[in-house]
């Protein structure tokens, strides 16, 4: 990360994290999907943002959301993951032009089908392991698939609808 864009950075970050902690917490659909929009915290960070920022970072909100949820680590757990795995997924991912370091990670930069399979493989991966640690029961994996398919799904919609408001 640049000097630069530091700034605006924090400011999406703690966005993410209030939006969270304040307004998203209560919005749940039939009591499976959940809304866990902080994790655009790190999704959405810069390219050339290194892995330890990344780990740390997610470290932090997952903390902070966990904190304010009561749920002893799950959302630190689930977070530090998608922060490690972001490299491996962005490689996976990687478009025909390559990616530009200092490039904004955006709906509008990358492309809808590129930005939505990206958001939703770890959105996927973040639900799969807090709804697993939340359950700590695999004889209830019906129900825990149900909540991150469901969940996935009204989490990526939602960061999709706050991208239309960004200004890129």
């Amino acid at each position: 990360m640049t000097p630069r864009n530091i700034v605006p950075q924090i400011f999406t970050f703690i966005f993410y994290l209030l939006l969270q902690i304040f307004f998203v917490r209560q919005l749940v659909f039939f009591n499976y999907a959940f809304c866990f929009v902080y994790v655009a915290t790190i999704i959405l960070l810069p390219f050339d943002t290194s892995r330890v920022q990344l780990i740390l970072l997610g470290f932090v909100a997952g903390m902070l959301v966990d904190v304010f949820y009561n749920t002893i680590g799950a959302n630190a757990a689930a977070m530090t993951l998608i922060a490690y795995l972001r490299q491996p997924v962005l490689t996976l991912l990687v478009p025909q032009r390559g990616y530009d370091e200092r490039q904004i990670l955006s709906l509008k930069s990358m492309g809808a089908s590129w930005f939505l399979s990206y958001v939703v493989i770890l959105t996927m991966i973040h639900h799969f392991v807090l709804f697993s640690l939340e359950a700590s029961n695999f004889g209830l994996i019906v129900p825990i698939l149900m909540k991150v398919i469901a969940s996935t799904i009204f989490t990526t919609l939602v960061i999709i609808i706050i991208q239309f408001f960004r200004k890129d």
